[in-house]
């Protein structure tokens, strides 16, 4: 008899018992990918006072670049958490990691800016970014695999589902904070100092989670296995040695994670740096749409894991997958038409082309001390404003807008702002209209409804993920099994995504370039999975 089979043959959990695991292990993974996400949502203002240039490109690369180290130690936080998680058991490593990451949000909110203590100030953000990634690290894989050992097979779909859909509901949370502060704080002292406030209560949210956490007792599969004496050695050398654990590993890191991880932060994070860089909205506008986008499209995710439960877990994984492949360029090129109509129109009306030699935007040039060209400088310019370009190289530089030629002005070109500003008063002549937008009611309602659609799309590849692993690792190292390919897939193909996509829009020049990174990756994930993953009925993990 397997541990598995003899905690259930041993006591099944009570109903009051497994709302009480659900409810602490959901409350936990909302307050902590709360206190990850705040970072991104306040991305403008994070950008302002710990990386100032006066380079737009530069400075929100800067963010996600400090994003995605955070991310980056994801696989290292899982590995460490996975061991202590299969050799410790799941309830004390998860309240170590929620501590952890309490601690170090709570700590971003109390650094000095830039402007006080220079480099000092980005560099202990970095290290507190580390300590992040490495406390989520371990608490995804800890908080669903113990859901899933209390869970009846027939209902672990169902019940895990609501730690996926805790992780939207830390974004919505993160945002619901920002909206309420943006409230409460005049918008020059928010600006100033009140976007630490945001920061600082995730203290009060660490008290309330460990508050619940500690009245959890360990899983009845982690258990079983202490008693039994099967628990593994070695956890981490384990999950590469266990007979089919390679394969098992290498399907769950780009067949799962790398689907879910891309479709979930291009639904959200990219399309909150569309809407307010390249679209120009309103920042609390934007923020309210995926304020009610996330809050509706959490029962997506409840929905679609207990329709797993009757269906399998891969069904729903290649339905969502392909779907996106379809339907992921045709929403972006919609969300911008409602978003900024008047820039679209304009672009349509009066086209815009750019002659030059050496015309490749190089967004990194002044952090490396290097000179950008003058082509360059002008398509970054461009770029960060949402505008479409035509590119013919060659010959000195020229732009024309509707055939007619911008006067270029040699003093552009010494200074970022500067060259930012002289276009945009040159388009603007021309009808571009650069101020902040905010769109109709009726757009507003069309965008909801397009990031709603990428939600569903989310909620599917998502929302019986839990489950899913949990069901392909053995007992004894599923921590370190699932939470290995799912911290990789996601700290590197998911979290680098803003970075890699902001790259690849400021050396392209095309706005909706960078979606093709999503595109790919999803693409390949749809192959594996339709190869690796498990049809039919679900089924607890078997040797064979």
């Amino acid at each position: 008899m397997s541990a598995s089979d003899a905690a259930i043959a041993t006591r099944e959990p009570t109903e009051k018992e497994i709302r009480l695991v659900i409810a602490a292990s959901s409350a936990g993974t909302i307050f902590e990918w709360y206190d990850f996400f705040i970072y991104g949502t306040l991305a403008g203002l994070i950008g302002a006072a710990f990386f100032p240039s006066g380079n737009e490109t530069l400075q929100i690369l800067l963010v996600w670049a400090g994003f995605a180290v955070g991310f980056g130690f994801r696989p290292l936080g899982a590995i460490l958490f996975g061991f202590l998680g299969d050799r410790l058991g799941r309830k004390y490593t998860f309240l170590v990691t929620v501590t952890l990451m309490g601690i170090a949000t709570a700590g971003v909110g109390l650094i000095p800016n830039a402007a006080t203590i220079g480099i000092a100030a980005p560099i202990i953000v970095i290290a507190f970014r580390i300590l992040q990634g490495l406390a989520l690290g371990g608490e995804y894989g800890g908080a669903a695999i113990y859901v899933a050992e209390h869970a009846p097979p027939e209902r672990r779909g169902f019940y895990t589902s609501f730690i996926q859909a805790s992780v939207v509901g830390g974004f919505a949370l993160s945002i619901a904070v920002v909206l309420a502060c943006r409230w409460l704080i005049p918008a020059e002292d928010f600006a100033a100092w009140g976007w630490r406030v945001p920061f600082l209560l995730s203290i009060i949210l660490l008290l309330i989670s460990l508050w619940m956490r500690l009245k959890l007792s360990e899983s009845p599969v982690f258990q079983a296995m202490k008693e039994a004496g099967e628990t593994a050695a070695n956890p981490f050398v384990e999950s590469f040695t266990y007979p089919g654990n390679k394969k098992r590993i290498f399907v769950a890191l780009f067949g799962i994670t790398g689907v879910l991880t891309t479709i979930w932060y291009t639904a959200f994070f990219s399309g909150l740096s569309f809407l307010r860089g390249p679209m120009r909205v309103d920042e609390t506008v934007v923020e309210w749409m995926l304020l009610i986008a996330g809050l509706i499209s959490m029962s997506f995710y409840v929905v679609v894991g207990r329709w797993s439960d009757k269906v399998g877990r891969k069904k729903p994984i290649i339905i969502g997958a392909l779907l996106a492949l379809v339907a992921l360029f045709p929403i972006f090129w919609a969300m911008g038409h409602l978003a900024n109509p008047a820039l679209d129109a304009a672009a349509d009306r009066a086209p815009i082309v750019v002659t030059g030699q050496d015309c490749t935007p190089d967004p990194f040039a002044e952090l490396f001390g290097r000179e950008q060209s003058d082509c360059g400088k002008v398509l970054d310019v461009l770029t960060s404003s949402g505008v479409r370009y035509d590119l013919q190289d060659g010959g000195e530089l020229a732009v024309t807008v509707a055939g007619e030629p911008v006067s270029l002005v040699d003093t552009w070109f010494e200074d970022s702002a500067a060259i930012r500003e002289g276009m945009r008063a040159a388009l603007t002549q021309h009808g571009f209209d650069f101020s902040t937008q905010i769109p109709p009611i009726s757009n507003i309602l069309g965008i909801v409804a397009l990031l709603l659609v990428m939600g569903v799309l989310s909620a599917l590849t998502y929302g019986s993920v839990a489950a899913l692993l949990a069901e392909m690792f053995p007992p004894q190292i599923r921590y370190s099994s699932m939470s290995i390919p799912y911290h990789i897939g996601a700290g590197y193909l998911g979290g680098f995504l803003p970075l890699i996509a902001g790259i690849i829009v400021a050396r392209s020049g095309d706005i909706y370039a960078g979606l093709w990174y999503t595109w790919i990756v999803v693409a390949f994930g749809v192959i594996v999975a339709w190869w690796g993953l498990p049809s039919g009925p679900p089924r607890d993990f078997e040797d064979a």
